[in-house]
Protein backbone atom coordinates (compact mmCIF):
# COMPACT_ATOMS: atom_id res chain seq x y z
CA UNK A 1 0.00 0.00 0.00
CA UNK A 2 1.10 3.75 -0.92
CA UNK A 3 1.93 6.09 2.02
CA UNK A 4 0.10 8.74 0.72
CA UNK A 5 -3.36 9.02 -0.86
CA UNK A 6 -2.35 11.68 -3.35
CA UNK A 7 1.19 13.29 -4.90
CA UNK A 8 0.75 16.35 -6.68
CA UNK A 9 3.97 17.67 -8.31
CA UNK A 10 4.23 21.05 -9.84
CA UNK A 11 5.84 24.73 -9.08
CA UNK A 12 4.69 25.27 -5.27
CA UNK A 13 3.64 28.67 -4.55
CA UNK A 14 3.36 30.32 -1.29
CA UNK A 15 2.96 33.23 0.18
CA UNK A 16 6.95 33.03 1.24
CA UNK A 17 8.31 32.29 -1.93
CA UNK A 18 8.26 29.44 -5.22
CA UNK A 19 9.42 25.82 -5.30
CA UNK A 20 10.30 24.84 -8.48
CA UNK A 21 9.54 21.02 -9.51
CA UNK A 22 8.11 20.47 -6.03
CA UNK A 23 5.68 17.92 -4.66
CA UNK A 24 2.76 17.65 -2.18
CA UNK A 25 1.56 14.34 -0.84
CA UNK A 26 -1.64 14.13 1.09
CA UNK A 27 -3.19 12.05 3.34
CA UNK A 28 -6.89 11.84 5.26
CA UNK A 29 -7.25 15.26 3.95
CA UNK A 30 -4.24 17.25 5.25
CA UNK A 31 -0.51 18.42 3.62
CA UNK A 32 0.87 15.21 4.79
CA UNK A 33 4.85 16.03 3.47
CA UNK A 34 6.11 18.12 0.98
CA UNK A 35 9.47 18.27 -0.92
CA UNK A 36 11.38 18.62 -3.94
CA UNK A 37 12.81 16.12 -6.31
CA UNK A 38 11.60 12.64 -6.21
CA UNK A 39 8.33 12.42 -5.40
CA UNK A 40 6.78 9.30 -3.32
CA UNK A 41 4.36 6.89 -4.42
CA UNK A 42 0.86 7.37 -3.66
CA UNK A 43 -2.87 5.91 -4.65
CA UNK A 44 -2.92 8.91 -6.94
CA UNK A 45 -0.40 10.91 -8.98
CA UNK A 46 -1.08 13.87 -10.79
CA UNK A 47 2.10 15.74 -12.89
CA UNK A 48 1.75 19.13 -12.94
CA UNK A 49 5.14 19.64 -13.79
CA UNK A 50 5.65 23.14 -15.55
CA UNK A 51 2.10 24.48 -13.75
CA UNK A 52 1.49 26.09 -10.75
CA UNK A 53 0.45 24.94 -7.19
CA UNK A 54 -1.45 27.02 -4.81
CA UNK A 55 -3.21 26.96 -1.58
CA UNK A 56 -6.86 26.88 -2.35
CA UNK A 57 -8.45 30.44 -2.72
CA UNK A 58 -10.61 31.98 0.52
CA UNK A 59 -12.21 34.45 -1.40
CA UNK A 60 -13.46 36.63 2.10
CA UNK A 61 -16.88 38.68 0.06
CA UNK A 62 -19.20 36.47 -1.63
CA UNK A 63 -22.78 37.42 -2.20
CA UNK A 64 -24.50 33.72 -3.21
CA UNK A 65 -28.00 34.75 -1.06
CA UNK A 66 -29.23 37.77 -2.32
CA UNK A 67 -31.77 36.26 -4.64
CA UNK A 68 -34.22 34.32 -3.96
CA UNK A 69 -34.06 31.03 -5.70
CA UNK A 70 -31.42 32.38 -8.44
CA UNK A 71 -28.34 31.09 -7.32
CA UNK A 72 -27.66 29.75 -3.29
CA UNK A 73 -24.61 28.64 -1.81
CA UNK A 74 -24.46 25.02 -3.63
CA UNK A 75 -24.61 26.45 -7.17
CA UNK A 76 -22.62 29.43 -5.63
CA UNK A 77 -19.96 26.78 -4.58
CA UNK A 78 -19.72 25.24 -7.95
CA UNK A 79 -18.53 28.78 -9.54
CA UNK A 80 -16.06 28.59 -6.72
CA UNK A 81 -14.50 25.63 -7.46
CA UNK A 82 -13.88 26.35 -11.18
CA UNK A 83 -12.36 29.58 -10.11
CA UNK A 84 -9.72 27.79 -7.43
CA UNK A 85 -11.66 28.81 -4.47
CA UNK A 86 -11.81 26.36 -1.67
CA UNK A 87 -13.29 28.39 0.64
CA UNK A 88 -16.31 31.29 0.13
CA UNK A 89 -17.03 33.38 3.14
CA UNK A 90 -20.57 34.05 2.68
CA UNK A 91 -22.13 37.61 3.58
CA UNK A 92 -25.06 37.81 5.79
CA UNK A 93 -27.67 39.86 3.48
CA UNK A 94 -29.62 36.83 1.93
CA UNK A 95 -32.87 37.79 0.47
CA UNK A 96 -35.32 37.80 2.32
CA UNK A 97 -33.79 37.93 5.74
CA UNK A 98 -30.46 38.26 7.06
CA UNK A 99 -28.27 36.48 9.13
CA UNK A 100 -29.58 38.21 12.39
CA UNK A 101 -30.37 35.35 14.48
CA UNK A 102 -29.07 32.08 15.70
CA UNK A 103 -31.91 30.29 14.13
CA UNK A 104 -31.23 31.65 10.69
CA UNK A 105 -27.47 30.95 10.91
CA UNK A 106 -28.41 27.18 11.78
CA UNK A 107 -30.87 27.40 8.70
CA UNK A 108 -27.47 28.75 6.34
CA UNK A 109 -25.02 25.53 7.84
CA UNK A 110 -27.48 23.05 7.22
CA UNK A 111 -27.63 24.43 3.59
CA UNK A 112 -23.73 24.26 3.45
CA UNK A 113 -23.53 21.03 4.65
CA UNK A 114 -26.63 19.35 2.54
CA UNK A 115 -25.66 21.19 -0.66
CA UNK A 116 -22.14 22.97 -1.03
CA UNK A 117 -18.78 21.96 -3.25
CA UNK A 118 -16.07 23.70 -1.29
CA UNK A 119 -16.03 24.91 2.21
CA UNK A 120 -17.85 27.77 3.58
CA UNK A 121 -17.68 30.17 6.59
CA UNK A 122 -20.64 32.71 7.50
CA UNK A 123 -20.35 36.22 7.96
CA UNK A 124 -23.41 37.28 11.15
CA UNK A 125 -24.86 41.24 11.00
CA UNK A 126 -27.06 42.69 13.75
CA UNK A 127 -30.26 44.27 12.94
CA UNK A 128 -33.52 46.14 14.89
CA UNK A 129 -35.57 42.62 14.67
CA UNK A 130 -33.16 40.53 16.91
CA UNK A 131 -31.40 43.22 18.64
CA UNK A 132 -27.38 43.44 19.43
CA UNK A 133 -27.96 40.65 22.18
CA UNK A 134 -28.26 38.10 19.06
CA UNK A 135 -24.46 39.19 18.76
CA UNK A 136 -23.28 36.48 21.81
CA UNK A 137 -25.52 33.77 20.03
CA UNK A 138 -24.18 34.60 16.39
CA UNK A 139 -20.26 34.55 18.07
CA UNK A 140 -21.13 30.57 19.83
CA UNK A 141 -22.74 29.81 16.62
CA UNK A 142 -19.57 29.79 14.77
CA UNK A 143 -19.63 33.30 12.29
CA UNK A 144 -16.02 34.68 11.13
CA UNK A 145 -17.14 38.06 11.10
CA UNK A 146 -19.78 40.37 11.43
CA UNK A 147 -20.89 42.52 8.38
CA UNK A 148 -22.25 46.24 8.53
CA UNK A 149 -23.58 49.13 6.59
CA UNK A 150 -23.42 52.75 6.65
CA UNK A 151 -25.64 52.54 3.29
CA UNK A 152 -29.01 51.34 2.84
CA UNK A 153 -28.95 49.06 -0.12
CA UNK A 154 -31.97 46.99 0.52
CA UNK A 155 -34.70 48.06 3.27
CA UNK A 156 -34.91 45.61 5.99
CA UNK A 157 -32.68 43.38 4.83
CA UNK A 158 -29.69 45.23 4.20
CA UNK A 159 -30.07 48.51 5.85
CA UNK A 160 -28.19 51.35 6.98
CA UNK A 161 -26.56 51.36 10.18
CA UNK A 162 -26.63 54.62 12.32
CA UNK A 163 -22.45 55.44 13.97
CA UNK A 164 -23.99 55.39 17.59
CA UNK A 165 -25.66 51.83 16.71
CA UNK A 166 -22.53 50.88 14.96
CA UNK A 167 -20.28 51.70 17.81
CA UNK A 168 -22.43 49.22 20.54
CA UNK A 169 -22.20 46.67 17.55
CA UNK A 170 -18.60 46.98 17.92
CA UNK A 171 -18.54 47.16 21.19
CA UNK A 172 -20.05 44.17 22.02
CA UNK A 173 -18.00 42.11 18.89
CA UNK A 174 -14.12 43.09 19.87
CA UNK A 175 -13.74 41.13 23.09
CA UNK A 176 -14.51 37.99 20.35
CA UNK A 177 -11.78 38.75 18.21
CA UNK A 178 -13.37 39.17 15.15
CA UNK A 179 -13.36 41.70 12.47
CA UNK A 180 -16.57 44.26 11.87
CA UNK A 181 -16.70 44.75 8.27
CA UNK A 182 -18.50 47.83 6.89
CA UNK A 183 -20.22 49.06 3.82
CA UNK A 184 -18.48 52.36 3.10
CA UNK A 185 -20.66 54.36 1.65
CA UNK A 186 -22.32 58.11 3.09
CA UNK A 187 -25.72 57.60 2.62
CA UNK A 188 -26.88 61.22 2.74
CA UNK A 189 -24.31 62.37 0.11
CA UNK A 190 -25.01 59.58 -2.33
CA UNK A 191 -28.82 60.14 -2.45
CA UNK A 192 -28.37 64.12 -2.82
CA UNK A 193 -25.94 63.18 -5.55
CA UNK A 194 -28.22 60.89 -7.22
CA UNK A 195 -31.59 63.46 -7.06
CA UNK A 196 -29.64 66.00 -8.40
CA UNK A 197 -28.64 63.55 -11.80
CA UNK A 198 -31.46 62.13 -12.18
CA UNK A 199 -33.23 65.63 -12.07
CA UNK A 200 -31.15 66.90 -15.05
CA UNK A 201 -31.73 63.83 -17.24
CA UNK A 202 -28.03 62.70 -16.39
CA UNK A 203 -28.75 58.68 -15.72
CA UNK A 204 -26.42 57.44 -18.64
CA UNK A 205 -23.37 55.06 -18.38
CA UNK A 206 -21.23 57.50 -16.80
CA UNK A 207 -23.75 58.77 -14.04
CA UNK A 208 -23.31 56.34 -11.33
CA UNK A 209 -19.55 57.04 -11.17
CA UNK A 210 -20.24 61.16 -10.63
CA UNK A 211 -22.70 60.30 -8.25
CA UNK A 212 -20.30 58.30 -6.17
CA UNK A 213 -17.41 60.29 -5.51
CA UNK A 214 -14.25 59.67 -3.86
CA UNK A 215 -15.54 61.92 -0.89
CA UNK A 216 -18.77 58.94 -0.47
CA UNK A 217 -16.53 56.67 0.20
CA UNK A 218 -13.27 57.99 2.00
CA UNK A 219 -15.42 59.85 4.26
CA UNK A 220 -17.35 56.31 4.97
CA UNK A 221 -14.05 55.02 5.97
CA UNK A 222 -12.26 57.57 8.25
CA UNK A 223 -15.95 56.68 9.96
CA UNK A 224 -15.20 52.89 10.83
CA UNK A 225 -11.77 53.51 11.50
CA UNK A 226 -12.58 55.87 14.15
CA UNK A 227 -15.35 53.66 15.45
CA UNK A 228 -12.84 50.80 15.58
CA UNK A 229 -10.43 52.86 17.45
CA UNK A 230 -12.77 53.80 20.21
CA UNK A 231 -13.90 50.50 20.54
CA UNK A 232 -10.76 48.41 20.27
CA UNK A 233 -12.70 46.64 17.74
CA UNK A 234 -10.81 44.88 14.40
CA UNK A 235 -12.30 47.76 12.08
CA UNK A 236 -12.39 46.21 8.29
CA UNK A 237 -13.48 48.56 5.46
CA UNK A 238 -14.64 45.78 2.09
CA UNK A 239 -14.35 47.04 -1.04
CA UNK A 240 -11.96 50.33 -1.46
CA UNK A 241 -11.58 51.47 -4.33
CA UNK A 242 -9.41 54.78 -3.62
CA UNK A 243 -6.02 55.30 -2.72
CA UNK A 244 -6.98 57.61 -0.28
CA UNK A 245 -8.87 54.47 1.62
CA UNK A 246 -5.52 52.58 1.84
CA UNK A 247 -3.95 56.41 3.16
CA UNK A 248 -6.36 56.09 5.83
CA UNK A 249 -5.68 52.72 7.10
CA UNK A 250 -2.32 53.18 6.94
CA UNK A 251 -2.94 56.17 9.30
CA UNK A 252 -4.94 54.09 11.75
CA UNK A 253 -2.37 51.26 11.72
CA UNK A 254 0.57 53.20 12.47
CA UNK A 255 -1.35 54.72 15.56
CA UNK A 256 -1.97 50.51 16.71
CA UNK A 257 -5.20 50.41 15.53
CA UNK A 258 -6.23 47.16 14.20
CA UNK A 259 -7.27 48.46 11.28
CA UNK A 260 -7.66 46.51 7.79
CA UNK A 261 -8.68 47.05 4.22
CA UNK A 262 -9.93 44.69 1.17
CA UNK A 263 -9.91 45.97 -2.39
CA UNK A 264 -12.20 43.63 -5.34
CA UNK A 265 -9.93 42.37 -8.04
CA UNK A 266 -12.42 44.42 -10.02
CA UNK A 267 -11.03 47.74 -9.25
CA UNK A 268 -7.74 46.66 -10.34
CA UNK A 269 -8.45 45.36 -13.82
CA UNK A 270 -11.15 47.79 -14.83
CA UNK A 271 -11.46 51.54 -15.35
CA UNK A 272 -14.41 53.59 -16.17
CA UNK A 273 -12.78 55.02 -19.49
CA UNK A 274 -12.31 51.23 -21.02
CA UNK A 275 -15.01 48.71 -19.18
CA UNK A 276 -17.53 50.74 -18.23
CA UNK A 277 -17.89 52.42 -21.72
CA UNK A 278 -17.66 49.42 -23.17
CA UNK A 279 -20.55 47.22 -20.75
CA UNK A 280 -22.22 49.71 -18.90
CA UNK A 281 -24.52 48.66 -16.09
CA UNK A 282 -22.82 45.37 -16.27
CA UNK A 283 -19.76 46.88 -14.15
CA UNK A 284 -22.13 48.70 -11.73
CA UNK A 285 -20.68 48.04 -8.27
CA UNK A 286 -21.18 49.91 -5.01
CA UNK A 287 -18.76 51.78 -4.81
CA UNK A 288 -18.23 52.25 -8.54
CA UNK A 289 -15.13 51.52 -10.79
CA UNK A 290 -13.04 54.16 -10.57
CA UNK A 291 -10.69 56.28 -13.89
CA UNK A 292 -7.71 54.32 -14.78
CA UNK A 293 -5.41 56.74 -12.90
CA UNK A 294 -6.86 55.57 -10.03
CA UNK A 295 -6.51 51.88 -10.78
CA UNK A 296 -3.16 52.64 -11.12
CA UNK A 297 -2.82 54.19 -7.56
CA UNK A 298 -4.50 50.87 -6.21
CA UNK A 299 -1.56 48.29 -7.97
CA UNK A 300 1.23 50.18 -6.05
CA UNK A 301 -0.56 49.61 -2.83
CA UNK A 302 -0.80 46.09 -3.99
CA UNK A 303 2.56 45.96 -4.63
CA UNK A 304 3.58 47.34 -1.00
CA UNK A 305 1.75 45.56 0.90
CA UNK A 306 -0.26 47.39 2.38
CA UNK A 307 -3.82 45.11 1.09
CA UNK A 308 -5.12 42.77 4.04
CA UNK A 309 -7.00 40.67 1.12
CA UNK A 310 -8.59 40.86 -2.16
CA UNK A 311 -11.95 39.70 -2.73
CA UNK A 312 -14.45 38.82 -5.82
CA UNK A 313 -17.76 41.20 -4.13
CA UNK A 314 -19.68 37.76 -6.47
CA UNK A 315 -23.02 38.47 -6.89
CA UNK A 316 -24.92 36.65 -9.70
CA UNK A 317 -27.43 38.86 -10.94
CA UNK A 318 -29.19 38.28 -13.65
CA UNK A 319 -29.00 40.00 -16.89
CA UNK A 320 -32.32 41.30 -16.71
CA UNK A 321 -31.06 43.63 -13.97
CA UNK A 322 -28.31 45.25 -16.14
CA UNK A 323 -30.56 46.07 -18.73
CA UNK A 324 -32.23 49.78 -17.41
CA UNK A 325 -30.98 52.73 -19.96
CA UNK A 326 -31.36 54.67 -16.43
CA UNK A 327 -27.84 53.76 -14.61
CA UNK A 328 -29.64 54.10 -11.06
CA UNK A 329 -32.14 51.69 -11.93
CA UNK A 330 -29.99 48.48 -12.34
CA UNK A 331 -28.72 46.00 -9.77
CA UNK A 332 -25.19 46.51 -8.08
CA UNK A 333 -22.51 43.41 -8.37
CA UNK A 334 -21.33 41.16 -11.02
CA UNK A 335 -20.59 37.36 -10.73
CA UNK A 336 -16.79 37.06 -9.82
CA UNK A 337 -15.90 33.64 -7.91
CA UNK A 338 -14.29 32.32 -11.45
CA UNK A 339 -12.63 35.15 -12.06
CA UNK A 340 -10.34 36.48 -8.97
CA UNK A 341 -7.85 34.07 -9.58
CA UNK A 342 -7.35 34.01 -12.97
CA UNK A 343 -7.55 37.95 -13.21
CA UNK A 344 -5.69 38.99 -10.05
CA UNK A 345 -2.91 36.09 -11.13
CA UNK A 346 -3.20 38.29 -14.58
CA UNK A 347 -2.89 41.80 -13.14
CA UNK A 348 0.10 41.05 -11.09
CA UNK A 349 2.04 39.81 -14.21
CA UNK A 350 0.95 42.65 -15.96
CA UNK A 351 2.75 44.91 -13.14
CA UNK A 352 5.93 42.78 -12.60
CA UNK A 353 4.56 41.32 -8.95
CA UNK A 354 5.59 38.18 -7.85
CA UNK A 355 3.37 35.39 -8.05
CA UNK A 356 3.81 35.01 -4.23
CA UNK A 357 1.58 38.07 -3.73
CA UNK A 358 -1.49 36.38 -5.03
CA UNK A 359 -1.35 33.65 -2.74
CA UNK A 360 -0.73 36.39 0.18
CA UNK A 361 -3.79 38.51 -1.24
CA UNK A 362 -5.97 35.15 -2.19
CA UNK A 363 -5.18 32.63 0.39
CA UNK A 364 -3.13 33.34 3.18
CA UNK A 365 -4.37 36.74 4.87
CA UNK A 366 -7.85 36.11 4.28
CA UNK A 367 -7.49 32.41 6.34
CA UNK A 368 -6.01 34.86 8.96
CA UNK A 369 -8.47 37.56 8.77
CA UNK A 370 -11.24 35.23 9.15
CA UNK A 371 -9.33 33.34 11.59
CA UNK A 372 -8.99 30.03 9.79
CA UNK A 373 -5.79 30.02 8.95
CA UNK A 374 -4.88 26.83 11.33
CA UNK A 375 -6.15 24.77 8.67
CA UNK A 376 -6.76 26.96 5.24
CA UNK A 377 -4.14 29.64 3.20
CA UNK A 378 -1.38 27.33 2.71
CA UNK A 379 0.31 24.24 1.82
CA UNK A 380 2.31 23.62 4.85
CA UNK A 381 2.15 20.46 6.31
CA UNK A 382 -0.99 19.82 8.90
CA UNK A 383 -3.13 22.33 6.98
CA UNK A 384 -6.17 20.99 4.85
CA UNK A 385 -5.44 19.65 1.27
CA UNK A 386 -6.96 22.50 -0.81
CA UNK A 387 -4.94 22.64 -3.74
CA UNK A 388 -5.26 24.46 -6.96
CA UNK A 389 -3.37 23.52 -10.35
CA UNK A 390 -3.20 26.96 -12.54
CA UNK A 391 -2.16 26.03 -15.78
CA UNK A 392 0.02 28.98 -17.54
CA UNK A 393 -2.20 29.99 -20.56
CA UNK A 394 -3.18 32.84 -22.52
CA UNK A 395 -6.69 33.18 -23.43
CA UNK A 396 -10.00 35.79 -23.37
CA UNK A 397 -12.29 34.67 -20.84
CA UNK A 398 -15.63 33.18 -21.86
CA UNK A 399 -18.38 33.72 -19.79
CA UNK A 400 -20.71 31.51 -21.74
CA UNK A 401 -18.45 28.33 -20.01
CA UNK A 402 -19.19 30.05 -16.61
CA UNK A 403 -20.50 27.41 -13.91
CA UNK A 404 -22.32 30.53 -11.81
CA UNK A 405 -25.55 30.87 -11.80
CA UNK A 406 -25.83 33.44 -15.16
CA UNK A 407 -23.41 33.64 -17.91
CA UNK A 408 -21.72 37.03 -18.37
CA UNK A 409 -19.23 38.57 -16.80
CA UNK A 410 -17.66 42.45 -17.04
CA UNK A 411 -14.63 40.49 -17.75
CA UNK A 412 -15.79 38.95 -20.65
CA UNK A 413 -13.08 39.29 -23.29
CA UNK A 414 -9.85 40.51 -21.04
CA UNK A 415 -6.93 37.91 -21.99
CA UNK A 416 -6.25 35.72 -18.92
CA UNK A 417 -2.60 34.58 -18.73
CA UNK A 418 -3.50 31.42 -16.47
CA UNK A 419 -6.20 28.79 -16.29
CA UNK A 420 -7.64 27.12 -13.36
CA UNK A 421 -6.90 23.44 -14.42
CA UNK A 422 -7.73 21.92 -11.20
CA UNK A 423 -9.05 22.21 -7.62
CA UNK A 424 -9.12 19.94 -4.32
CA UNK A 425 -10.77 20.92 -1.24
CA UNK A 426 -9.64 18.66 1.92
CA UNK A 427 -7.79 15.77 -0.51
CA UNK A 428 -10.77 15.47 -2.80
CA UNK A 429 -10.67 16.41 -6.48
CA UNK A 430 -13.63 19.33 -6.81
CA UNK A 431 -13.06 20.43 -10.16
CA UNK A 432 -11.13 19.11 -13.36
CA UNK A 433 -11.13 20.58 -17.31
CA UNK A 434 -14.32 22.33 -16.62
CA UNK A 435 -16.32 19.80 -14.86
CA UNK A 436 -17.36 19.49 -11.18
CA UNK A 437 -16.51 15.70 -9.93
CA UNK A 438 -17.01 15.76 -6.59
CA UNK A 439 -20.96 15.56 -4.97
CA UNK A 440 -23.12 18.26 -3.05
CA UNK A 441 -22.14 18.07 0.63
CA UNK A 442 -18.78 17.61 0.05
CA UNK A 443 -18.87 21.26 1.77
CA UNK A 444 -17.86 21.85 5.47
CA UNK A 445 -19.04 24.93 7.61
CA UNK A 446 -16.31 26.73 9.00
CA UNK A 447 -15.75 28.09 12.42
CA UNK A 448 -12.94 30.51 13.20
CA UNK A 449 -10.41 29.98 15.76
CA UNK A 450 -11.55 31.93 18.53
CA UNK A 451 -8.80 33.21 21.89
Amino acid sequence: MSDFDLVVRGNIVEAHGVVEGGWLAVRDGKVAARGEGAAPGARDTVDARGQWILPGVVDGQVHSGSQSGQEGLGWASRAAAAGGVTVMVDMPYDDPEPVASRASLEAKIAQIERDCHVDVALFGTLNETHGLQAAAGLIEGGVCAFKFSTFEATPGRFPRVAEDELYEAFRLIAPSGLACAVHNQMQELTRKNIASQVAAGDTGWDAFLKAHTPLIENLATGIIYEIGAETGARAHAVHVSTSRGFDLCNMYRRAGQKASIETCVQYLMLNHEEHTRRFGARTKHYPPIRPKAEVDLLWTHIARGECTFVSSDHVSWGLERKQHPDIFKNASGGPGLETLLPAFWTGCEEHGIAPTMVVEQLCRNPARHFLLDDRKGSLAVGQDADIVILKPEHHAFDPSDSLSAVKWSSFEGREFTVRVAATWCRGQQVFVDGHIVNKKGHGRFLRPRLA
